[in-house]
């Protein structure tokens, strides 16, 4: 008997979104939005950016301190093979928001929560499970781009790198646009980046900002999101050139 395998050993997500679009108002809860689910605290809106190509997804966001807005796929489990999440991504404040790029174990849908959220000089790390991802957050003393590793609330895993607190050394400028990535490997390894003014050949590449073993349980599954918090109680326009993550396929019968 000849025994034939998938071709497709690897699967994933890429949205640009290309398809055309008005203006559309959602509520609370779930909704489809090309590619990807999304799903917030409170209302809003999305828009198509028509003044700039490839693609471009305007979210706004409720009036409400703290509401949020989630692009999330998945779910993904490193152990099968490596996983990522990428973006490119801007928003129209540099002192009133926040975001997270990368993987979660932990999602509610119904009331989603930032993984990491950084408030004065210190990193806190929300539910549960595992996560791994880079965190902006205008509640620091000082704003940048930091990396999210973290397990059941605790910060996670053994680092290599120097210098990973904070990756660019320079403030955010509303409206800049940031290209983030993070990764998982099958023994648990993982690893993030962040492209943005400061960083050479930006914003088209990125540099490491940390890698650390033995971060999560890699059997575990994981969502891939993008999120971006307000953080004052007025409407704010996060903009999103593109989201994507791939993973490896299960091919165990057990």
């Amino acid at each position: 008997m000849v025994e034939y395998h998938g071709s497709r050993s690897g699967f994933g997500v890429h949205e640009d979104f290309l398809i055309p679009m008005t203006a559309i108002t959602w509520g609370t809860g779930t909704v489809v939005l090309g590619n990807l689910g999304f799903c917030s605290v409170n209302e809003g809106s999305f828009a198509q950016t028509v003044d700039e190509p490839g693609g471009i997804l305007a979210i706004t966001t409720d009036t409400g301190d703290d509401d949020n807005a989630v692009l999330y796929a998945g779910v993904f489990q490193p152990a099968d093979g490596p996983t990522f999440c990428e973006g490119r991504f801007k928003w129209n404040s540099a002192t009133l928001g926040a975001i997270y790029l990368g993987f979660t174990e932990t999602l509610s849908t119904a009331t989603p929560v930032m993984p990491g959220e950084f408030a004065t000089t210190t990193m806190t790390y929300n539910g549960t499970g595992g996560m791994v991802g880079v965190n902006w957050d205008s509640d620091g003393t000082t704003d940048d781009f930091r990396s999210v590793f973290g397990d059941a609330g605790v910060i996670s895993g053994t680092s290599s790198t120097v210098g990973r607190e904070r990756v660019l050394g320079d403030a955010y400028v509303a409206d800049r646009w940031v290209l983030a990535r993070a990764e998982i490997d099958p023994d648990g390894r993982a690893r993030v980046y962040v492209g943005a003014r400061g960083v050479p050949g930006s914003p088209g590449s990125w540099r490491l900002v940390e890698e650390r073993a033995a971060v999560v349980t890699p059997g575990d599954n994981f969502f891939a999101v993008l999120m971006f918090e307000n953080r004052s109680g007025a409407a704010r326009l996060f903009e999103v050139d593109y989201f994507e993550a791939w993973g490896s396929r299960d091919w165990d019968d057990a």
